[in-house]
């Protein structure tokens, strides 16, 4: 017997985060999400079982204290909605509190694979609110890069862990303004966050602000 998908059509939105908004968990904007999408009134398809919850995922947990313009949200819906892109970005906005932005939305094959299977690294702006010396960083990401690798010992949930991240930093240069652009890893190759790479680079006592401003995917 074939089996027959609930999924009438599937979207990916391309969707921002700023102000207020950047310290809120990956939890909590998967239930903004849910908030914005059934006050638009959307064909949401929910799970079954006693505690149904909206097929939606995100593509990739953003940390605390980053803003993006990059995060990417998949929903399911029960049944086909025109896709008029403009129009159904105002009705989504519309409904959506200060800081979320939508950059696109596109229907996907209902049988393509999960999000978090495809996104495997992102590409991050980190500007020092400090004054920094420019000479003095780009010592620092030389001899950084300089390295085949990094070994460290983590401990997380009391247990140990020794992994090696330098295979996690895929870039790391300084752009005309002296931020520093950092293209790591994520995913299930391995993830490497900002304020990690910081600390490496012995910046953490520096005051800075993050911007995640690309994900890649696979299929890219």
């Amino acid at each position: 017997m074939s089996h027959i998908s609930p999924v009438a059509q599937r979207l990916r939105l391309t969707f921002g985060k700023s102000g207020p908004l950047i310290y809120t968990s990956n939890l909590d904007t998967a239930k903004l999400w849910e908030r914005v999408l059934r006050r638009a009134n959307l064909p949401i398809l929910y799970t079954k079982g006693f505690n149904t919850r909206p097929r939606i995922s995100l593509a990739m947990p953003l940390p605390l204290g980053i803003s993006s313009e990059c995060e990417i949200l998949e929903i399911s819906l029960r049944e086909r909605i025109a896709l008029r892109q403009d129009d159904l970005r105002e009705r989504l906005l519309s409904v959506s509190p200060h800081g979320l932005t939508i950059s696109a939305i596109v229907e996907v094959d209902t049988r393509a694979p999960t999000l978090h299977s495809l996104v495997n690294s992102a590409e991050y702006r980190i500007q020092f609110l400090d004054a920094v010396n420019s000479g003095e960083l780009r010592r620092k990401i030389d001899e950084l890069l300089s390295h085949k690798s990094i070994i460290v010992d983590r401990v997380r949930r009391r247990k140990r862990s020794v992994m090696d991240i330098r295979p996690l930093i895929l870039a790391l240069k300084l752009d005309g303004c002296d931020n520093l652009i950092a293209h790591l890893s994520v995913g299930e190759r391995g993830n490497l966050r900002p304020d990690q790479l910081l600390e490496h680079l012995g910046l953490s006592d520096f005051h800075y602000k993050v911007h995640r401003y690309k994900l890649h995917m696979l299929d890219e």
